[in-house]
């Protein structure tokens, strides 16, 4: 399907298809968005499916400010260049976070909330489960090196390539199990992005916490049930926001629709 770029701003990305509207947000953070691809390919035809780069890497701003304002802000100025009152939006892990925290200020935007295998709103988020997990799946001299790295790229010191080494040697343990991994993408990195906005996240939670009782957006989950990230991200946070729900996928890794093909579309038609 061809994909048709467009600029929002200082923002980049591309569209897609046609019908019902659709805003993929990416994980990360500071994270490429090109492995959203991949995510538009499992959801298919019947909608107009949009993708942007979130600032740090181009082809959007390479600059800051790198906080949760302006992250959010930043959703609603692609929404805003669509000419999208509303739509669906589709946050994946970070991105799903993320996602909470557009409907929590911006809820007029959405016309419905999916978040996939997402970094949670309630305690920390389950980070420190995943960071557990996705290290416990990983050899001991790849995870020592990795760790090495990943400290490195949170005190905003390291190089891209540091941080898409860490992630070639975590890549594997992302998935229900290592047979089932696909090649390592070649994906980029922003360390200023991902530094920041960790920090941003982690002060924010207490508030947004606070904040998804007073969510009345439709609102779904998907977890991967083989995932490194704990379920109880999703269903903890479900739990805390009226009338969510959590599809549970068996067999399904932090990509939920790598495994279990179709999962994430019958997510979304649910809401749609």
């Amino acid at each position: 399907m061809t994909r048709e770029p467009f600029r929002a701003g200082a923002l980049g990305g591309w569209a897609r298809g046609d019908g019902l509207p659709v805003l993929l947000l990416h994980g990360g953070p500071g994270l490429s968005f090109d492995y959203l691809d991949w995510l538009a390919d499992e959801i298919g035809p019947g909608y107009r499916v949009a993708a942007f780069q979130q600032r740090g890497l181009e082809p959007s701003t390479t600059e800051g400010p790198f906080d949760m304002a302006t992250a959010v802000g930043d959703v609603v100025t692609v929404l805003d260049a669509f000419g999208w009152e509303q739509a669906l939006v589709l946050g994946h892990s970070w991105g799903g976070h993320l996602l909470l925290h557009v409907a929590a200020v911006a809820p007029e935007r959405l016309l419905a909330a999916l978040a996939v295998d997402t970094l949670g709103g309630v305690g920390d988020g389950g980070e420190a489960a995943f960071d557990a997990e996705l290290f416990a799946r990983t050899p001991q001299a790849d995870r020592e090196r990795a760790a090495e790295l990943d400290e490195l790229a949170l005190r905003g010191e390291g190089t891209p390539a540091d941080i898409s080494e860490s992630a070639r040697l975590l890549w594997p343990a992302y998935f229900a199990s290592r047979e089932a991994a696909p090649p390592f993408m070649d994906l980029r990195f922003s360390i200023p992005a991902y530094a920041g906005l960790w920090d941003a996240l982690k002060a924010a939670l207490p508030e947004l916490e606070g904040a998804l009782a007073g969510i009345r957006v439709p609102f779904g989950f998907v977890a991967g049930g083989a995932s490194p990230m704990p379920t109880e991200a999703s269903t903890g946070t479900a739990a805390a926001i009226p009338g969510a729900w959590v599809e549970v996928v068996p067999g399904a890794g932090h990509f939920a629709w790598h495994e279990q093909p179709g999962c994430v579309r019958a997510a979304l038609d649910r809401l749609s």
